[in-house]
């Protein structure tokens, strides 16, 4: 009976090599999964990392076979010269001028229709949800003709208007839904004790849900500000003056006139590319978490 019980396994022995097994897995798992990040991290970092390193090779230098990623020579210069061949401050206060009024323009009327379908109650409500949401179904190019027929007969053609002044005419049917969702979230016990307190929908709006939304109105400004910033067909529709053009469409018009010096249009493409990128990586946590707090549901 002694030798039986000395020889038989212990409970707490296999559970203990349970446990290692498991923690052994769960570790090949988590290292799988970081390394498939990081190989589609680099692939999508390649060609930005290709533009930073041709924006500082010296001339005759962009196109070599293989390519050399750390240049021999680092030409600052090139920076200097792609900003002043051609009006780039003038592209970019437009660019400015046309994401700002954006920004601004859609976070308030996108936060009040988004109030209007998450938080009033009126006949057709859900219909007129679903009728806004279906618009984003319709590709751009659609609508392009009619809008161009429009502004031009308003005379916006050729100015700022047609991407400063719509922004204020309702906001995108993708930021009124994220911020219906994000609103829909919210207790609707707010609504109620500020009625009681003699507040109005607009006061309700602005004092209590706005205060309340930003992460999600952070969100809707980033993905705002990035669709302003890279839009290009817009204003190669509606722009036809140098003085007008943006960064986008300046980017185009610069890698035209200097197709044969890659080095000057990297570099060009590189100064527009960094302001955007440095704000989403600024900002990104509060998209993320404006995106995960939405929640959507079908209420």
């Amino acid at each position: 009976m002694s030798n039986l019980s000395t020889t038989r396994p212990q409970p707490t022995e296999g559970l203990a090599a349970f446990l290692a097994r498991r923690s052994v897995a769960r570790g090949l798992r988590q290292g799988a999964t970081y390394l498939a990040l990081i190989i589609v991290m680099t692939v999508c970092l390649l060609p930005m990392l290709y533009m930073v390193s041709t924006s500082l090779k010296p001339p005759g230098t962009e196109t070599e076979f293989p390519i050399r990623w750390i240049p021999s020579r680092f030409v600052w210069d090139n920076y200097v010269r792609a900003a002043t061949i051609v009006p780039m401050l003038t592209y970019l206060k437009n660019t400015l001028i046309i994401a700002g009024f954006s920004v601004v323009g859609n976070l308030l009327t996108a936060s009040l229709a988004a109030y209007g379908f998450a938080r009033l109650r009126f006949p057709g409500r859900d219909a007129l949800f679903m009728l806004m949401l279906s618009t984003m179904m319709l590709p751009y190019m659609v609508v392009i003709i009619p809008l161009f027929v429009l502004f031009r007969e308003l005379g916006w053609v050729d100015t700022l208007y047609p991407f400063t002044v719509p922004a204020f005419l309702g906001g995108r049917a993708l930021y009124i839904f994220l911020l219906r969702q994000y609103f829909k979230g919210l207790p609707m016990e707010l609504d109620e004790a500020a009625k009681i307190d003699g507040a109005g929908f607009f006061r309700i709006w602005w004092t209590i849900l706005m205060p309340l939304a930003r992460p999600a109105l952070g969100t809707v400004a980033i993905l705002c500000l990035v669709a302003s910033w890279n839009d290009f067909v817009g204003p190669m529709i509606f722009l036809n003056s140098t003085e007008n053009f943006t960064l986008a469409l300046g980017t185009r018009a610069f890698h035209g006139q200097y197709t044969m010096e890659l080095n000057l249009t990297m570099a060009f493409s590189t100064m527009m590319t960094l302001p955007i990128l440095t704000v989403f990586f600024l900002f990104q946590k509060y998209m993320i978490k404006g995106i995960s707090m939405t929640g959507i549901t079908g209420r």
